[in-house]
């Protein structure tokens, strides 16, 4: 094809878009301002980085996470098959390593004859048909042209969990297991006592945090499903236990017994050397993240590889911009992709990168739109971005059961329940593609 579109943003989103887009034969510009430039969150040069955790949550198909995986897949992932090859072990979630994850995206993308990859800055929308995926901590010029096509953005805080060094841990304090023994044994817990909560508690909540910057503003929301653990603790003393450090499903090997709460630690890396704080994302001075974390049993020693940061996310007004194929209804040639939708997970965010891309290419060759049903997990979040009701009350979405439509049948069981709803959506999307005359292995 003749015709190039331009993708903004090396990211998840991104990444999708243009090996969509190339997949269909379409001629791809990437551009991506790293190395030259990098945002406040990110350190890496490659493509896809993954800044907060290295989970992409649950793998079985009868989860929402793991169904929409399943859905992407149908459609030609990149993402999905690079997480899968370069997967560390975690339970029953799909975690990577995060560096390998993102050398496989970039090596495919870079190996594409159709996608020219152009670094640097973007501060102009490039002329003809651009999809926009870059993210939540667009930098400066874009933001503003971003503000000009859609008005004022939406914003929240977004953090990240620190990593320790599994040889810095205290081996007769701590075990492996996982929560009512699900899968391996993956997860690295630290069980606590009352005594020993209690004092992490005080010592949490009394902590000094990092000012936020001029660029930040007060009062600040924060999404709740990456809450700092700060935050958390300070809405009462038994919120952790009911949240990352809830002590339901593990039992202590020292005593054979329930702890009063639990810190678990996900392996970040293959060789299993590093490993994160599942569930303290936190904006703690990194001083005080060691004291305070340091009290945690088997952490006194723990050496930190990376303290625990927050940012600001900003998204656009999605559901009085965009239609369901993320396309703009007052610039029917622009596509957004990505966090800045207000599609909340990296799953999703590459996900809406495979639909914006996808809805381009077919329209480009003039085939069919893809119409994806609202019983399948990618169609339930496109409608909900694009709804006009979402209107004045728009907050981020992430994958999840309850965004779908009622099944129509009572099943007690949660697990029988949910694999219905994947398998419903499995058929449905199965149906939609055979409509369109979809063939994956054609691209």
């Amino acid at each position: 094809m003749s015709q190039t579109v331009n993708v903004i943003g090396a990211g998840l989103a991104g990444c999708e878009a243009a090996w969509s887009l190339a997949r269909y034969g379409i001629n791809v510009r990437l551009y991506e301002m790293k190395p030259e430039k990098y945002s406040p969150a990110h350190k890496y040069s490659g493509f896809a980085e993954l800044v907060c955790s290295n989970s992409l949550k649950a793998s079985r198909l009868e989860s929402s996470a793991g169904l929409l995986k399943t859905e992407m897949e149908m459609l030609g992932s990149l993402t999905v098959p690079c997480a899968k090859a370069n997967s560390v072990e975690a339970g029953g979630a799909l975690a990577v390593d995060r560096e390998r994850f993102s050398d496989s995206v970039t090596e495919a993308i870079k190996n594409e004859p159709l996608i020219e990859v152009v670094e640097g800055e973007v501060k102009e929308l490039p002329e003809g048909m651009c999809i926009i995926a870059t993210g939540p901590l667009t930098s400066g010029a874009m933001a503003d042209r971003i503000k000009e096509l859609c008005g004022e953005g939406l914003s929240f805080y977004d953090a990240a969990a620190p990593i320790v060094t599994y040889e810095s841990l205290d081996k007769e304090k701590v075990f492996f297991a996982s929560r009512y023994d699900r899968g391996d044994a993956d997860y690295i817990n630290c069980p606590m006592d009352k005594e020993e909560y209690q004092a992490f508690y005080k010592a949490l909540i009394g902590a000094e945090r990092v000012e936020l910057k001029d660029f930040e503003t007060h009062p600040f929301s924060v999404y709740e499903g990456c809450m700092p653990i700060e935050v958390l603790a300070s809405r009462g003393e038994d919120t952790m236990r009911f949240g990352p450090m809830k002590p339901v499903g593990i039992t202590d090997q020292r005593t054979g017994r329930r702890p009063y709460a639990v810190v678990q630690l996900r392996r970040e890396n293959k060789e299993a050397t590093l490993f994160n704080l599942v569930g303290f994302q936190t904006n703690l001075k990194f001083g005080e993240q060691k004291r305070v974390f340091s009290m945690i049993p088997g952490l006194e020693n723990a050496e930190f590889m990376r303290y625990g940061v927050m940012h600001r996310n900003t998204f656009i007004n999605s559901p009085t911009l965009l239609n369901s194929d993320f396309s703009m209804r007052e610039h029917k040639d622009i596509w957004f992709a990505g966090q800045i939708t207000g599609v909340e997970g990296y799953m999703e965010s590459a996900a809406s990168g495979i639909i914006a891309g996808t809805a381009a290419a077919r329209r480009i060759l003039g085939l069919e739109p893809l119409c994806l049903p609202n019983d399948t997990m990618l169609g339930a979040l496109s409608a909900y971005i694009s709804d006009p009701f979402n209107d004045g009350k728009f907050q981020p979405m992430g994958a999840n059961m309850g965004i779908l439509p009622d099944i129509g049948v009572r099943i007690k069981d949660k697990k029988e329940r949910y694999g219905a709803y994947a398998r419903r959506a499995v058929e449905s999307l199965e149906k939609e593609l055979k409509r369109i005359g979809y063939d994956k292995s054609d691209r």
